[in-house]
């Protein structure tokens, strides 16, 4: 038996459903007006790629990633869909849902630059992380090693599942002084601390909570030999919450080496707001078991009798979603194609360097992010004397810079680079940061 649709299972079996995409093709297409008023992107200035945001240009954004202003293109697919569906919720959910989410798969695909039969998409990097660490196949006295770097999400979702199965989760600390951190004392540490019951590593790429990013090839390098001699299901999975490097540093899977990438897609990619994707090998996959049933045409088929194909265990989660915006990640991905994963990541680099270096040299500022560029982004975190970084943010606010505090104890000012920033904004932030008192 060939490959069934799901919207021929779906919306072929009754008649209403015939006549509802019978509907939907004779209906008017729904056009709605563009809500962007972004002039046209020219890739190659800077200041039409910030005059695609709607964000206030008046201000200095250094707080967008936190929870993205998408760019036009993308604001325009989402009204879009909204549109259509609003119009016709049935006969357009039918038409475009197949379609749409192929175009995502096939952005995420050349975005990453690996098959798209291996990408998951949700709602957040919490979803992902918590169906991921939910998911991994462990038995009791099996070993997860996270560190204590790790946001919320990360130490919640393993907590969560050590209590339900007696899994083992131990962390460890990288790096004594973040802004002094190196490979080789990062490094040397994860190995010390894996073990041969260890089956999980779970770090972040770039911390929210420092702006330390982690040397992820190396450590994927050093569990690789580790890992060597061990059969499949005893090898440690490298398992990395990617969000703040995701749109922010030139890499992929394959630059990385990890087993999976869990990513929002609203925060650096400046993506629709409420998505986010894993990525995993396909062998790391095996040794995963979904939680939420995949509204897949193989899962669809089995339950129906109708076919015998597996499905696939890096299906999406079902269910019905907000579908103008999943859909409309798209765009979102062939934005950032358009301008340039590399470009992009050297623009946010070379202004988080230039901040970096004002910063050192403003007395009173304490810098935790490192000054290399290897081991950093576009996370810049410090304090400004004894001034609580709350107050900071605000005084700061109050002078036309947005910015934000790490939610760790004990917390940061926090300055994000991007390409919604500038070096005049740079500039901006570094005169305001000096007249903080």
């Amino acid at each position: 038996m060939g490959e069934i649709s799901r919207r021929g299972l779906l919306g072929g079996l009754t008649a209403t459903a015939a006549l509802g995409a019978l509907s939907a093709c004779d209906g008017a297409e729904v056009t709605p007006p563009l809500v962007s008023s972004a002039p046209p992107l020219d890739p190659n200035s800077w200041a039409s790629v910030r005059a695609q945001f709607a964000l206030d240009t008046a201000k200095a954004q250094f707080a967008a990633f936190v929870f993205a202003s998408p760019p036009a293109v993308v604001r325009d697919a989402i009204a879009r869909h909204r549109a259509g569906l609003d119009a016709d919720t049935f006969g357009y959910l039918h038409e475009n849902e197949e379609g749409a989410l192929e175009r995502i798969h096939v952005g995420a695909s050349r975005y990453l630059g690996v098959p798209g039969t291996d990408v998951c998409f949700t709602d957040s990097t919490t979803m992902g992380l918590g169906l991921l660490y939910g998911g991994i196949k462990l038995r009791p006295g099996d070993e997860v090693l996270t560190t204590e770097h790790d946001f919320f999400s990360t130490h919640e979702s393993l907590r969560l599942r050590a209590e339900r199965d007696g899994v083992t989760v131990r962390r460890v600390r990288l790096f004594a002084q973040s802004a002094a951190a190196s490979t080789d004392e990062i490094v040397s540490a994860l190995v010390k601390a894996l073990t041969p019951a260890t089956r999980v590593v779970a770090v972040t790429w770039v911390h929210s909570s420092t702006g330390v990013r982690l040397p992820i090839r190396a450590m994927a390098d050093a569990l690789a030999v580790h890992n060597r001699d061990r059969a499949p299901e005893q090898r440690a999975l490298l398992c990395v919450d990617g969000v703040h490097g995701f749109g922010a540093v030139d890499a992929g899977p394959a630059e990385l080496g990890c087993d999976f990438l869990v990513s929002g897609c609203h925060k650096w990619l400046f993506g629709p707001r409420g998505t986010g994707l894993v990525w995993g090998k396909p062998e790391a996959w095996a040794r995963f078991q979904p939680t939420i049933p995949a509204f897949e045409n193989a899962a669809f088929g089995r339950w129906m009798g109708l076919s015998q194909l597996p499905p696939n265990p890096a299906g999406s989660p079902g269910g019905y979603h907000a579908f103008e915006h999943q859909w409309s990640l798209a765009e979102a991905f062939e934005f950032h194609r358009t301008v340039g994963r590399a470009r992009i990541a050297e623009r946010t680099t070379a202004l988080a360097t230039r901040l970096k270096d004002g910063l050192a040299g403003i007395s009173g500022v304490t810098l935790f992010t490192p000054r290399s560029a290897e081991l950093s982004a576009g996370v810049v975190c410090c304090n400004v004397g004894s001034l609580h970084p709350g107050m900071a943010a605000a005084q700061l606010r109050d002078k036309g810079v947005i910015t934000s505090t790490t939610p760790y104890e004990p917390s940061y000012l926090r300055f994000g680079t991007s390409i919604l920033t500038g070096e005049d904004d740079v500039d901006r932030a570094l005169a305001a940061v000096r007249s903080l008192g």
